[in-house]
């Protein structure tokens, strides 16, 4: 009997065909999807999240795929995307550095070069980059980019905050236009059209690395998105207000909000309520953003066939610890991301890893699933046993450093005073083994552990705390040895911290 293609059957049919790549389980392709100040407490299949958060499709990814409860990808938004780019925490990206008008900054591509060159040059495939761009002037196309619509801040300053209107997007490193479009849709849309074929070879697998500008502030919501949210209501934060007992010297100036009228916090005339709000409404627009993107694969056939990763430069507190809409501080509700690993067949579906991540660990982990080989020494490990079972033991612990505006050999002297801060919070080194985590400042000031099983919110620091120096002394030797592991300059030379017991 002669078979009747529906118009649904001709049309899936075509998208496949225009999709196609040459991507197998074993060569996939790979759609980094990576956002902006982005908290894992603004998504839904996170217990942390309030209970009005929704991100249907950002939790259906999860589902289908393994999701970390415990990223830490860097403290600000350079680092962290220096970091994706050469595998190496901060103190190792060399001669990345700021120069002119903020963001403006610069490297030399022969002192600091970035895996997507290897991967593109040598692992054979077709590399592209959209959105957001903040590691130097020089964004790397024809070099480390075969396509790349990018928004480059560090060379248009003035625009520099434009994160969702109005920006100035250089297409492959020919004309610039701005943009007109709210960013999140306008990118979403580009990667659509490159995952359909358009503007890529068919004979090549592709990684694309998304880079949205939501949830950036200025937190603006897509208009469709404005009248959400009506109502909501959450705990204020423990410790929005000083005093915060045990907490060192500098934690203890964070003063961001007052006490409106009422009692209840505000800041510069608007309530805290008003801002958690606007920041949520913006995360609508990205979690549609991934349901596009993840059916488009569906659609094409080529859901199989790549490997997903979702997170976020880092976190955003509102609240917590004094902050608003700021990161750089080592607390989970400052910097402590969403990740997530899907691909249907190759990674377990509807699980969770509870050990903590890096930043540096990522680009190891791409490097595996592309079975291709690293093009040099990098300071994270490959995730995939813990992505194949997320409870396989692992002794390794996880390190993340923040040395402020400072990169590569420039951190070796840790400067005094001031120097050592990034507005007001200081260079650190964090560690986590398991459910602890140990701070170590690079200023003369309190080192800080927290057991985040019975201390989520992260106000008992132990470190303070006659019965836990051993446990004080033992993950600051831990410390000192990852940075030596990770050849770290400042790692015998750290300023001496301030001892206290309470």
């Amino acid at each position: 009997m002669a078979t009747t293609l529906t118009r649904r059957h001709m049309l899936g049919s075509l998208a496949a065909a225009a999709g196609a790549s040459a991507a197998t389980p074993e060569r996939p392709n790979i759609l980094f999807i990576y956002t902006d100040d982005h908290s894992y407490r603004t998504l839904s299949c996170y217990k942390e999240a309030y209970p009005w958060v929704r991100t249907p499709n950002i939790d259906r990814l999860a589902s289908q795929g393994v999701r970390f409860t415990a990223a830490y990808n860097g403290a600000w938004c350079m680092p962290s995307r220096a970091t994706m780019l050469t595998g190496h925490h901060q103190f190792a990206v060399e001669s990345m550095r700021m120069e002119g008008p903020y963001p403006g900054c610069v490297y030399d591509a022969a002192k600091c070069p970035f895996w997507p060159k290897e991967f593109r040059s040598k692992g054979g495939y077709f590399t592209a980059q959209i959105g957001k761009w903040h590691t130097g002037t020089d964004t790397g196309y024809g070099r480390d980019w075969d396509f790349q619509y990018v928004w480059n801040r560090p060379k248009y300053t003035e625009t520099s905050t434009h994160y969702y209107y109005d920006q100035p997007i250089t297409y492959n490193g020919g004309k610039t236009e701005m943009l007109q479009r709210y960013s999140t849709d306008q990118y979403t849309d580009w990667a659509v059209d490159l995952m359909k074929g358009n503007g890529r070879p068919k004979d090549k697998p592709w990684y694309l690395w998304l880079c949205f500008g939501g949830v950036h502030a200025p937190y603006q919501p897509a208009k469709r998105h404005l009248e959400e949210l009506k109502g909501i209501d959450f705990e204020t934060p423990k410790d929005i207000f000083p005093p915060r007992t045990g907490k060192p010297e500098w934690a203890q100036k964070i003063e961001h909000w007052k006490k409106g009228p009422d009692g209840t916090p505000v800041n510069d005339g608007r309530s805290l309520t008003s801002w958690v709000r606007q920041y949520h409404q913006g995360v609508f627009a990205l979690d549609e953003a991934v349901g596009k993107l993840v059916q488009t694969l569906e659609e094409t056939g080529q859901r199989k066939n790549t490997f997903v990763v979702f997170t976020s430069d880092q976190g955003l507190a509102f609240g917590q610890h004094g902050f608003r809409g700021v990161k750089l501080a080592p607390y989970d509700a400052n910097i402590r991301s969403p990740l997530i690993f899907s691909m249907p067949g190759r990674v377990p579906q509807g699980r969770v890893c509870e050990t903590p991540v890096a930043g540096v660990d990522l680009p190891p982990t791409i490097h595996h699933y592309a079975n291709v080989k690293l093009p040099w020494e990098m300071h994270g490990r490959d995730l995939s046993p813990l992505i194949q079972n997320p409870e396989a033991k692992w002794t390794h612990p996880m390190m993340m450093v923040s040395t402020g505006h400072h990169f590569g050999s420039d951190t070796n002297p840790v400067p005094p005073g001031k120097g050592a801060f990034h507005n007001e919070v200081p260079w650190y080194v964090l560690l986590r083994e398991r459910n602890l985590k140990y701070v170590r400042p690079l200023v003369p000031d309190l080192e800080e552990i927290y057991d985040l099983n019975t201390d989520p919110d992260e106000l008992d620091n132990l470190a303070v705390k006659p019965a836990h120096q051993d446990t004080l002394k033992r993950m600051r030797a831990a410390t000192i040895a990852e940075l030596r592991r990770t050849k770290a300059g400042f790692a015998d030379r750290m300023p001496a911290v301030r001892e206290a017991i309470l």
